[in-house]
């Protein structure tokens, strides 16, 4: 029984694969980093790929299947934040466009045998402070100190109220991510763990359609899609 336990544990849960002593302290090496460091890693080989592609296709060739992958992708995503930002698009796209990728490929890598990153909180949070941290600073620069001011409207003892509500903006936004990718992580380590191996050849397969694909792609664009949103309430006119 004991050796059922762990192999359920050890279908969804963070593993420990390697101390290191540096500076008087010790760090940990978990499977949130490899799998950060493979997805990262994938990213970089994509783009210089697809980057020496474009540079290298003349205007009289024909575009590979690569080639009209990416630029469908490219111009979804500029119509997507365009629809959502309007006239402020532009400063914006990049920074959303790598968000997405990021966390789409992130959501989807227990297709290939990684525990995701974003079901660990640790990879969560910093993604919803780094948002946090954009969105005031493009009110500040839109707005001065109006955007300071702004907490204390329509009366000063809504102060407290308002100020909740803004710090309310990156936890509402890592936490929704990690719920629902560990969510997935936790019942696909369960069904594995539970099920014989003739069957995991099946179901699982089907399972991973919902809790990787779909629920992982939903929750990378309600990220991307309230990112731009909180943005471009500070920004506008």
């Amino acid at each position: 029984m004991g050796g059922n336990d762990s192999n359920l544990e050890a279908g969804f849960s963070i593993q420990y694969l390697k101390e290191i002593h540096l500076f008087g302290q010790t760090v940990y090496i978990t499977t949130t980093h490899i799998s950060l460091l493979i997805v990262s890693i994938a990213l970089i080989i994509l783009a210089v790929v697809v980057n020496r592609k474009v540079k290298k296709a003349k205007p009289e060739d024909t575009p590979g299947t690569l080639q009209n992958i990416f630029e469908l992708a490219v111009e979804a995503i500029d119509n997507m934040v365009h629809g959502i930002m309007g006239d402020n698009d532009k400063r914006f796209r990049n920074y959303i466009a790598t968000v997405m990728l990021f966390v789409g490929i992130a959501n989807i890598s227990g297709l290939f045998g990684l525990r995701p990153p974003t079901a660990d909180y640790g990879v969560t949070l910093p993604l919803g402070l780094i948002t946090f941290a954009m969105i005031h600073y493009c009110g500040l620069k839109k707005n001065k100190m109006q955007h300071l001011t702004a907490l204390f409207k329509p009366t000063p003892i809504l102060f407290p109220i308002n100020l909740i509500g803004e710090i309310a903006v990156p936890l509402s936004l890592s936490l929704r991510l990690f719920g629902n990718v560990l969510s997935g992580t936790v019942m696909m380590g369960l069904i594995y763990g539970l099920l014989s191996p003739p069957i995991t050849t099946g179901i699982p397969a089907i399972l991973h359609v919902y809790f990787d694909i779909f629920s992982g792609l939903i929750q990378t664009y309600v990220f991307c899609m309230l990112t731009m949103v909180y943005i471009n309430d500070k920004i506008s006119d």
